[in-house]
């Protein structure tokens, strides 16, 4: 996936590097929303957005080497990610933050032992 232009790219591994990314996203959602900064809850949410638009778009494509199922899976999840995002439109909730959160959390998890595996 590759999704991350950080210094660290070259050191990182392309699992370690969208791990990271998703785990900052997770990180600085949840920070604004905590620090009540509107602008900001709506960059990292954007931003969260934009990765996993990036992900479903990845894992879409046919020569994609992904098992079926958890293609499958991370469509269905870039979906919820998606319609918990516009939701937020009239307001976060602290139960919405912590399931984008979450979600970017595990996967990141996943990332990580997949590449240790």
């Amino acid at each position: 996936m590759n999704m991350m232009t950080d210094t660290w790219s070259s050191e990182l591994t392309v699992f370690e590097e969208d791990a990271l990314a998703l785990t900052q996203a997770a990180l600085e959602i949840s920070r604004a929303f905590e620090s009540k900064d509107e602008k900001r809850l709506a960059a990292a949410l954007d931003q969260n957005l934009r990765i996993w638009v990036g992900i479903r778009t990845l894992v879409s494509q046919a020569e994609n080497p992904l098992p079926m199922p958890i293609k499958d899976n991370l469509i269905r999840l870039s979906s919820f990610v998606a319609q918990k995002t516009f939701e937020m439109q009239n307001g976060a909730s602290a139960k919405t933050i912590d399931a984008l959160t979450n979600a970017n959390l595990q996967i990141s998890e996943g990332l990580l032992e997949k590449r240790s595996a």
